[in-house]
């Protein structure tokens, strides 16, 4: 196969064919080489075709609590007190940089997701 920039979603599914076919190839082969680039060139195109927005940080927060089985008393040991927990919750509070460093810790949301603007 000639490999080229995928720019087209039919560039991309014979890209997906093609990179089926050689899974297995050996690294450092002429077909392993071959499988190295596919991969960049495929993630490259889903990466600007299919990008997808970092969650709103409340959002995340609620979330990540649910999954935990965290109350807002489990947050307020974390954060402060409970009520700053639920205007937080409630976006009537922002969250502070030293919030959102124990939320990161607390929770293990990545940074990047609670300094979003909400």
């Amino acid at each position: 196969m000639t490999i080229k920039v995928i720019k087209t979603e039919r560039d991309y599914q014979k890209a997906l064919k093609r990179l089926e076919l050689i899974f297995d190839a050996k690294k450092g082969s002429k077909e392993g080489d071959e499988l190295e680039l596919l991969s960049l060139l495929i993630d490259n195109y889903e990466k600007m075709r299919y990008m997808i927005d970092l969650p709103d940080p409340i959002e995340a927060i609620k979330f990540r609590m649910e999954q935990l089985g965290y109350k807002q008393k489990d947050l307020a040991e974390a954060i402060g007190l409970k009520s700053r927990v639920s205007e937080i919750l409630n976006r009537k509070r922002k969250l502070t940089l030293d919030m959102i460093r124990k939320l990161h810790d607390v929770l293990g949301i990545p940074t990047e997701v609670l300094v979003k603007e909400y």
